[in-house]
């Protein structure tokens, strides 16, 4: 473990982190809010601490190995949230710090779950902060400071590799640095089009701007308490579905598409699941819930918000879902597990994942019945090898056993089972609203400090696909060698 490097690389981390807090106190100046102070305690002590880790850069050992990218990934996330939420406690909007670090973690990891019960009582630097974590914490914080900050490649590999969420991860190009650069570069460019689109359909520009950041994060934290039912437009409705879908697409596609080769982009066979699976789940429920709604338009325009914000893990909410009949509410609870796609800002179990297992579970079936004959497992035209599905296997297999437990813990606070499972159902695969006492009309203010510090857990071990959440955890890591 190389100690010097990692401090030095979340100094780094800090300095961006006091960066991207100028600009909700450019805001908070712009409105002339009193929370100014608020925002610049955090940015200067972030400063200092971030120039006493950088100096801890070793100058001649700089190996560094995917354990450390992994702990310095968990870190990261674990500090940009601690530092993240000081603004909302010291201005006393959030007067609990535990309260502040949930939002915080919700908002980086893009989760959208809030214990906000008035969310329009908070000032618009706040508001622009809340939603602009999701907008980083989408893409990775991590990717950010690939992207900026260059160091070697090796180094670079290790920590995308451990933040970007997905089964795999790879490079667009030669060179680390240029593919975060890309990334976000389609990234601003996606962003930008939807707050244009949003100002088109005449809502005003703060709002498209922080609506934008949601949608972009695929996070949900919406700025008004009826979250984006508030608008009341089909336009506004129509627009956001389409962008929550196209930010639930894995990246790759986009940069195939700007390069292109547009049939090596199309091909994409996680992206027929994808897009497959939501159009299947809004005709199912658009039918189910037909009477209750004047006509079938208008129950299909709720239905395809709905789907795409529940599968892209966004959590922004037209409708309370809640009130719909129970087979709608159950196809929009399994969409919470599926996800979007790897290599996107979505998060839950990611649809290659679920696709690949699928496929090798039913290749186990055949297998039964044909003894002698091998059954190769196929994803996008190529053989998916044993160790690639040891590893989704084994995935599974911690993700059910850190969700049963945290059922299990969660119950504690005695709430009915659908709240804590939904709950945690939620806040694992980053979704934000649940169903229950935490669906649309709810809010996670319900439960202890203690189940919202294990809330919180969850959302960052989901957001960074577990393992280096856990990692943190095993002594063996920690060693020098």
């Amino acid at each position: 473990m190389n100690y010097r490097m990692i401090f030095s690389i979340l100094g780094r981390i800090m300095h961006v982190v006091a960066a991207l807090l100028l600009l909700p106190l450019a805001v908070a100046l712009l409105y002339r809010e009193d929370t100014i102070l608020a925002f610049l305690l955090p940015i200067g002590v972030l400063m200092l601490l971030g120039t006493l880790l950088s100096r801890l850069e070793p100058r001649h050992n700089r190996t560094y190995y995917a354990r450390d990218g992994f702990i310095t990934v968990a870190l990261a996330w674990i500090l940009i949230s601690l530092f993240g939420a000081l603004p909302f406690w010291l201005s006393g909007e959030i007067p609990s710090f535990v309260d502040s670090f949930f939002e915080t973690v919700s908002g980086f990891t893009t989760t959208g779950a809030s214990i906000l019960t008035d969310v329009e009582a908070l000032s618009h630097g706040m508001l622009f902060w809340r939603s602009f974590t999701h907008w980083v914490g989408g893409m990775g914080v991590l990717v950010f400071v690939l992207a900026v900050m260059p160091k070697s490649e090796g180094n670079s590999m290790h920590l995308m590799r451990a933040e970007v969420p997905g089964p795999t991860v790879g490079k667009l190009v030669s060179q680390i640095r240029l593919t975060a650069r890309i990334l976000y570069g389609i990234y601003i460019a996606m962003t930008a089009l939807e707050v244009l689109l949003l100002c088109l359909g005449g809502m005003p520009v703060f709002d498209s701007l922080v609506n934008a950041f949601g949608t972009a994060g695929t996070g949900g934290f919406a700025i008004k308490n009826a979250s984006i039912g508030f608008y009341n437009s089909a336009y506004v409705d129509g627009v956001i579905t389409v962008f929550m879908i196209l930010f639930g697409i894995n990246f790759n596609v986009f940069y195939f598409l700007i390069a292109g080769s547009f049939l090596r982009a199309l091909r994409s066979e996680e992206l027929h699941w994808y897009l497959g699976i939501i159009a299947v789940s809004i005709a199912a429920i658009t039918l189910n819930i037909g009477h209750l709604y004047d006509n079938l338009l208008q129950a299909f325009r709720y239905a395809s918000f709905q789907v795409a914000s529940i599968i892209t893990t966004t959590g922004f909410a037209t409708a309370d879902y809640t009130a719909w009949p129970e087979f709608s509410q159950g196809i929009l609870l399994l969409l919470m597990f599926f996800g979007a796609c790897a290599g996107s800002t979505g998060g839950g179990l990611k649809t290659a994942r679920l696709v690949i297992m699928v496929k090798s579970g039913l290749a186990q079936i055949r297998h039964l019945f044909q003894p002698r004959s091998v059954v190769a497992v196929k994803f996008e035209g190529k053989r998916v090898e044993e160790s690639s599905l040891n590893s989704i296997h084994t995935f599974f297999i911690v993700y059910m056993m850190l969700f049963s437990g945290s059922v299990l813990l969660l119950s504690l606070d005695h709430f009915d089972f659908a709240t804590t499972f939904s709950a945690v159902a939620a806040c694992i695969n980053n979704i934000g609203p649940g169903i229950g006492l935490v669906g649309p009309t709810g809010n996670y203010s319900i439960f202890s400090d203690a189940g919202k510090l294990l809330l919180s857990f969850n959302m960052l071990a989901g957001r960074l696909e577990i393992f280096p959440i856990l990692m943190l955890f095993l002594p063996p890591v920690w060693k020098r060698k």
